[in-house]
């Protein structure tokens, strides 16, 4: 068994695919549109389905709003320099909701952003091994 994708459901399908591929560097994977469902599902990753977990956006065309609700925690992501991160996310128009730096009781550094519709993405500084 391995990990395929988290779906998440997103009001604006462009405006997410720009901030997933332009703000955090990945690529779109593939798009597919069910016409008769009447949603669209967009792949996001760093890299291919077949070689890790990717990022599954779903937009239905009926829907302009979401509830995000308070069980979903953060995608979480592992990144060289968190510091770096969050300046290149800054700059290329991303929203740092809390700066790199250690975590609460620990010396882990991490950073959170948040995706236009809300969602969280932990930035998790690499441990020198």
């Amino acid at each position: 068994m391995r990990i395929l994708h988290t779906m998440l459901r997103v009001v604006d399908l462009e405006r997410s695919i720009s901030f997933y591929t332009e703000v955090l560097g990945m690529r779109l994977l593939r798009r597919d549109d069910y016409p008769d469902g009447r949603f669209t599902l967009a792949f996001v990753g760093f890299q291919d389905e077949v070689d890790g977990p990717v990022i599954e956006l779903t937009h239905n065309w009926d829907v302009t709003e979401y509830v995000l609700g308070d069980a979903f925690g953060h995608v979480a992501l592992e990144v060289d320099d968190a510091y770096r991160a969050c300046d290149d996310i800054t700059a290329r128009g991303g929203n740092v909701v809390r700066a790199a730096g250690p975590k609460k009781g620990g010396t882990t550094v991490i950073a959170f952003v948040e995706d236009p519709d809300g969602y969280k993405i932990e930035l998790i500084q690499k441990k020198n091994r």
